[in-house]
């Protein structure tokens, strides 16, 4: 790919300069820095390798959960949540655990960073694991592992995610007592990094003393400190759907603030301009230090050192050349950083602010000076944000102006500062601290009061599916096309508007307009203005028109390109069935042909930490619903659900609809009829009664059509209910009353089985047996037919289920088997799978598939799986 890169620049490079008519040594240079890029990024990602399996003398696939023992230095600040202990560890040696040979006892050198995983084994251990610091030499025992690679089409890949921090493996301990501290020298890399680590602890603490209230000191810290472990995930996520997350995240706002505040109080001092700015420059390396040293933090810091030192000695004072210099050192230092959506958005905004703002003043330039520029400000990084915004997030909020035009001054120059002060003050004086937080606690109120406000209506809330980046260059070409043309067209009509002024009042008697000079200019003038119909004239009235019609192309053309980006893809004459990997569960996504979305359950995940085990809870635990169903379900353009339906009121199909119907607008939801005595459902049917959805109580013979090309047949449960004004019934065993439906979509015929059982299918296959008698007898044309193309296993291959009965009554050519990896369940079962092979049917499996798409179009199917290499079958 790099290659090809490459070779597409080479070609490309001279025809742009010949169309641009750029100087040859510039190309010349161009090249020669982007093939120096190139290779050092070809070089930096060829050696990050992991040397752990050659250090054992094995491959990379025996390492998988081999016991081994290392030794190195913790390498991170130690978080402790829950039942879990992470930080990363800089290996030094290790060896395999288990064999005899003294050769393989003896631990062999390394140097290597990994991801350690400490599960604990009972409270009493957090306060062990609290007492870890970075910098703190260890030898632990425990087994590696491989980061998960992503299991869905465009989901989240942690694996990659890992290489681009240069970590191969996972370090998985069981209990405080695998860890043991060593000896170790007062000083190793990682002591200067512990120190600050302990100063943002004293600082976190001393926000708590100042801001009592645990939510306010979580969002203090997040915003003064970058330290965003207390901050309330609720409050965090109401701020992303506002696209405001970046006043939580340490940036060029912040170092400017503390950069222009250093500089007021070295003023006050007298302290002179160049020493002032010397001081700062030297200092803002420990704020970012200080901050959590992100890409963004990162590079406002070195564009502040590098604008302060060209300041002081009057040079380099164009921001594009600033920015580029702190781009190429953050590159050279690390490429990966290319791929940091931090570093993108940071760099890409600060780059937008400084092309397009000269761009956007113009409209603003009779407003009050503050207000022109807060507006111009907010509406240029929010054009020049969106589409990386929608590229990585797939959603856009119409109210991001208003909250970013509201509290982003608010919060800069007001709460910021205030708690900073109180942060600092709560060091000698804790009383007035809370003094001075008193008035930023208000404010903070008021701001969560906006940002919950600003979230109740979701109408607001756009959905955009993930589009190339090609569209997000078009979309910056357009913009910027049409921000060139308005800015022409504005300035004309200006210097017109100034001419007639001139004409209609004579010039006033000054020395300014006296003599020849202003004589002349001044007949001059007033020739042009009343030349009819002269060359001049219409030359400028032609220039005009072609002004007018650029104007209009380009906003057309952006205007187009926002609705491409818009679109959701699919419809046309094929449909597909997506199932979902979401471990142990199910979640199956319908596309028709003609553009509906119908979703079959929603996955869930248990949550054990009750009870005695309620300190094993963790602050944001992994919800499959909110991190991985609603993600996916934006990523590909779904925005709105034309039904959900769940097959049985168990967590592992229901738990992950509650963040569904939360945050995507659905029209119908279908149910088995049955309540369970879990709050949790309760709360979904309440979330779905509140957002006034359609509940139909799904039952044997009742059918729908999503569109012309679909249908659905509903073959189980059976009525439980005589009328409809019953209450309805409340069942604690839910498997036995799934939902079982047939899909007929291009030809092709899906069953959907939830978690039934043999009871319930031996009903279900004799009702099918009677109602067959009996269509042949009174000669009624039936619904359901007596074989399938793909069929969804039922119970996720559960010994108790999909019996040969039911097996050689569908006939199934493809069998679908939603299931976790190393579930504690045993599925699917091993009988099941020999059922299914002495039946015929191929079988697919999403604990060691990943999700499985099957497209249907004109009575054909392909397949394709995440997690092997993509494999096609054709019908």
């Amino acid at each position: 790919m790099l290659l090809l890169l490459w070779t597409g620049v080479t070609l490309m490079l001279p025809l742009i300069a010949l169309l641009m008519k750029i100087p040859v040594r510039h190309v010349v240079w161009l090249w020669l820095a982007l093939s120096g890029g190139g290779f050092h990024w070809f070089w930096h990602d060829r050696h990050n390798v992991s040397s752990i399996p050659d250090t054992l003398h094995v491959s990379a696939s025996m390492v998988e959960d081999m016991p081994v023992q290392a030794a190195g230095f913790i390498a991170s600040e130690v978080e402790v949540d829950g039942d879990r202990a992470q930080f990363e560890m800089r290996v030094t040696a290790i060896h395999q655990m288990g064999r005899n040979s003294e050769k393989s006892k003896q631990l062999a050198s390394i140097s290597e960073q990994v991801i350690v995983h400490i599960k604990l084994a009972a409270k009493q251990e957090q306060q062990v694991a609290a007492a870890w610091q970075r910098g703190d030499a260890i030898q632990i025992r425990g087994s590696l592992k491989a980061p998960a690679k992503a299991g869905n089409f465009g989901g989240f890949d942690y694996s990659e995610y890992l290489h681009t921090q240069e970590v191969h493996w996972l370090f998985k301990g069981n209990g405080a007592a695998s860890l043991q501290k060593q000896q170790a020298s007062l000083w190793n890399r990682y002591i200067l990094l512990r120190w600050n680590d302990q100063l943002r602890e004293q600082l976190g603490q001393r926000m708590e003393t100042a801001f009592t209230a645990l939510n306010h000191a979580g969002y203090m810290n997040g915003l003064v400190l970058g330290v965003t472990d207390e901050l309330d995930p609720a409050t965090y996520n109401e701020f992303t759907q506002l696209g405001l997350t970046h006043i939580l995240a340490i940036s060029g706002m912040h170092v400017a603030v503390y950069a222009a505040t250093l500089l007021y109080l070295l003023k006050l001092m007298r302290v002179s301009r160049e020493t002032s700015l010397t001081i700062v420059m030297v200092l803002i390396p420990a704020y970012v230090l200080l901050t959590g040293a992100s890409p963004s933090v990162v590079r406002a810091g070195i564009m502040a050192m590098i604008g302060l030192f060209a300041a002081r000695r009057g040079m380099l004072k164009d921001g594009l050349n600033i920015l580029s210099i702190s781009a190429l050192l953050m590159l050279l230092w690390n490429p990966y950083y290319l791929l940091s959506v931090s570093f993108q958005l940071s760099f890409l905004v600060t780059g937008g602010l400084l092309i397009y703002m000269p761009l956007m003043k113009p409209f603003f330039a009779k407003w009050p000076l503050l207000l022109g520029g807060e507006i111009a400000i907010t509406i240029t990084a929010q054009l020049v944000s969106f589409p990386m915004t929608v590229f990585y997030f797939n959603q856009f909020s119409l109210l991001s102006f208003i909250a970013n035009f509201v509290l982003v001054p608010l919060i800069t120059y007001i709460v910021l500062p205030l708690g900073t002060v109180a942060m600092g003050i709560a060091f000698l004086w804790g009383d007035g601290a809370r003094i001075l937080a008193w008035p930023a606690e208000q404010l903070n109120e008021l701001t969560f009061l906006l940002v919950k406000w600003l979230n109740v209506d979701d109408v607001y809330v756009s959905i955009w599916p993930s589009s190339s980046i090609l569209w997000v260059m078009a979309y910056y070409a357009a913009l910027y096309s049409v921000l060139y043309w308005l800015k022409t067209w504005l300035t004309s009509r200006r210097q017109a508007d100034e001419k007639m002024t001139a004409i209609s009042s004579p010039p006033i008697s000054s020395p300014i307009h006296t003599g020849l000079a202003a004589s002349a200019e001044w007949a001059a003038i007033l020739q042009t203005a009343h030349e009819p119909e002269g060359a001049g004239q219409y030359a400028r009235q032609q220039w005009n028109s072609y002004r007018y019609l650029a104007l209009v192309l380009s906003g057309i053309a952006w205007l187009g390109i926002l609705c491409v980006g818009y679109q959701s893809p699919g419809g046309g004459d094929t449909g597909m069935v997506q199932y979902l990997d979401v471990g142990q569960g199910d979640s199956i996504l319908i596309t028709t042909p003609g553009g509906k979305h119908i979703l079959v359950d929603g996955g869930g995940t248990m949550d054990f930490a009750t009870g005695k085990n309620a300190w094993r809870k963790r602050k944001d635990p992994y919800e499959v619903g909110a991190d991985t169903i609603v993600p996916l379900l934006k990523q590909r353009g779904v925005q709105r659900l034309d039904a959900v339906i769940l097959t049985h009121g168990d967590h592992d199909h229901a738990g992950g609809l509650q963040a569904v119907l939360d945050q995507i607008p659905v029209t119908n939801l279908f149910f088995n009829g049955t309540l369970t005595d879990k709050a949790p459902f309760h709360k979904l049917l309440s979330t779905a009664l509140n957002k006034q959805i359609k509940l139909y109580s799904a039952y044997h013979g009742m059918g729908w059509e999503p569109d012309q090309d679909t249908k659905i047949h509903f073959l189980y449960p059976f009525p439980l209910q005589e009328n409809e004004s019953e209450p309805l019934p409340v069942i604690k065993e839910q498997n036995h009353y799934s939902v079982a439906m047939v899909l007929e979509m291009e030809g092709v015929t899906f069953l959907f089985t939830g978690d039934m059982d043999e009871a319930a299918e031996s009903l279900l296959l004799s009702e099918l047996a009677h109602s067959s008698s009996r269509m042949k007898d009174t000669g009624e044309m039936g619904t359901a037919r007596q074989a399938v193309d793909v069929m969804k296993i039922a119970h996720h291959g559960s010994k108790y289920s999909t019996s040969e009965e039911w097996l050689s009554y569908w006939r199934p050519e493809i069998s679908v088997i939603s299931v976790g990896a190393s579930n504690t369940y045993g599925h699917p079962n091993e009988a099941v799978l020999k059922r299914l092979s002495s039946a015929g049917s191929a079988i697919y499996r999403t604990d060691t598939m990943g999700e499985i798409q099957i497209r249907a179009q004109q009575g054909k199917m392909s397949v394709r799986y995440k997690r092997k290499r993509e494999q096609k079958a054709t019908k």
